[in-house]
């Protein structure tokens, strides 16, 4: 029976391994599960976003987002991207930190960029193709504050040196995207940060010739360089008579500046949606390793493209070929210069109401310098003591009934027969005999009919010479 009894010990030991075995399976599952888990795409990369307001960042975020309508702050504004790894289902928020241009603004960058989150941080430097001028002097003054901030970090040396060799070996590492491998692959697992890749050990890697301007100034952070409105180059054309040499001057200029810190470069217009989505693929192809298939493009001139590693000095020499009334060298606000005159918008002129007082005193000042009715402007601008004392003839329309208006005929025998005739009426003796009164009135009623005649006959002042005809007194 012992035997037996330990066979059935034994059975109820298998029974309870059995059942072991299976909630360790069970266990063993839920450990890869959770494993795999950990593959998931990481939320702690961030892209910040620096350049001058009204360069289109805010709205280029959102438009990489999908977002219509972008909310527009102030100081240091906080978005996200939505990242969907469609191989394996997965999904993430890529961190988008954007700075305000203004300067005073500055010193936000703390909260945005640290040495916790230095290897995990993207930056953007955003230009607007709108104001072609001032491309160079806001990429540089930007690049300046970043380096500034970058040193205020005090990262150790030898952390700042391994985030420099790794922009060194992504630089060197670039091929030309193909229908090969690279096409299916999906986005690396593991530790590994696409933005600083480790070592890989190769001597012939670590010795690959870099140009004396790339990577000049290392940074140890990667930078995309985005102009953004490229749309504005056929205004260019149009207003301001841009030319071919004109905007290859322009692009050899940002080139320079991307192989000086190692950047890519985009054109992109979110009104024309030009490779706006090439910018996205990019992003997550350099911050969480997607695959990326997309070449160069250097063709159309408002619709650029050059990767991380693709670029150097012979290949940005291709655009000189082009230039004849302008040198490489030049510097381009001496060539790209402001407009003096630009087109105003119209709109409607202020009017600012006048003081009441200051109104009436100009009123009285003009009123007193009006010229006196009936005075010519001759004798306006003659001084009063100098005028001549000439009487003015009245209206003879208005001479009183008692008064007889002066008149003159041309050898003086109106005025001697009027004389007579108001003298023969004075001196009237009893003796005058009736016939010289007949030949006096005669004479009077002659003279007044001439004188109404010349009255229709004449505007002038005088009347018609009398008839030297008529009797005499």
């Amino acid at each position: 029976m012992a035997p037996i009894i330990e066979k059935q010990k034994m059975g109820t030991a298998n029974g309870e391994n059995n059942a072991e075995d299976s909630d360790n399976l069970w266990a063993d599952i839920l450990s890869e599960v959770q494993t795999g888990s950990g593959s998931k795409l990481p939320t702690n990369r961030t892209v910040l976003v620096l350049g001058d307001n009204e360069c289109g960042k805010t709205t280029l975020i959102a438009k990489l987002d999908g977002v219509e309508e972008p909310k527009k702050g102030t100081g240091l504004e906080y978005y996200y991207i939505n990242v969907k790894d469609e191989y394996r289902d997965e999904q993430a928020r890529l961190n988008v930190w954007v700075l305000d241009g203004d300067p005073l603004h500055n010193g936000l960058l703390k909260f945005a960029l640290k040495e916790d989150n230095f290897s995990e941080t993207l930056v953007m430097l955003v230009v607007s193709m709108s104001h072609p001028w001032s491309i160079m002097e806001s990429l540089n003054k930007w690049a300046q504050v970043l380096t500034e901030h970058i040193d205020k970090l005090r990262i150790p040396r030898d952390k700042m040196q391994e985030y420099e060799q790794s922009l060194v070996r992504s630089f060197q590492a670039y091929t030309e995207p193909g229908d090969g491998p690279m096409a299916t692959q999906g986005p690396p697992r593991g530790d590994i940060n696409p933005l600083h890749p480790p070592a890989s050990g190769s001597e012939d890697e670590s010795s690959l010739p870099l140009g004396d301007l790339t990577l000049s100034t290392n940074l140890g952070i990667p930078i995309v360089v985005v102009v953004t409105k490229s749309d504005a180059i056929s205004m260019l054309e149009k207003d301001l008579d841009f030319k071919d040499e004109h905007l290859d001057f322009i692009q050899q200029h940002i080139r320079k500046f991307c192989l000086k810190y190692g950047a890519a470069m985009f054109y992109t217009s979110v009104k024309d949606e030009r490779n706006c989505d090439l910018l996205y693929r990019y992003l997550v192809h350099r911050v969480y390793g997607f695959p990326f298939t997309s070449p160069a493009l250097v063709v159309d001139k408002d619709c650029v493209f050059v990767p991380m590693g693709w670029d150097n000095d012979k290949k940005i020499s291709i655009l000189y070929e082009n230039m004849s009334s302008m040198k490489p060298d030049d510097a381009l606000e001496d060539v790209i210069s402001k407009p003096s005159s630009r087109k105003v918008i119209q709109r409607d002129a202020e009017v600012s109401a006048e003081d009441e007082q200051v109104f009436l005193m100009k009123l009285q000042s003009q009123l007193s310098k009006q010229v006196a009715p009936g005075a010519s402007p001759a004798e306006q601008s003659t001084p009063r003591q100098a005028r001549p004392t000439v009487q003015r003839t009245p209206d003879r329309t208005q001479v009183p009934a008692n008064t007889a208006a002066p008149m003159r005929g041309k050898d003086g025998a109106t005025e001697g027969m009027l004389a007579t005739f108001f003298n023969s009426l004075l001196n009237k003796s009893p003796g005058t005999t009736v016939g010289n009164k007949a030949a006096v009135t005669r004479d009077a009623a002659a003279e007044l009919e001439r004188m109404t005649r010349g009255k229709k006959n004449s505007s002038d002042a005088a009347f018609p010479p009398a008839d030297s005809s008529g009797p005499s007194s």
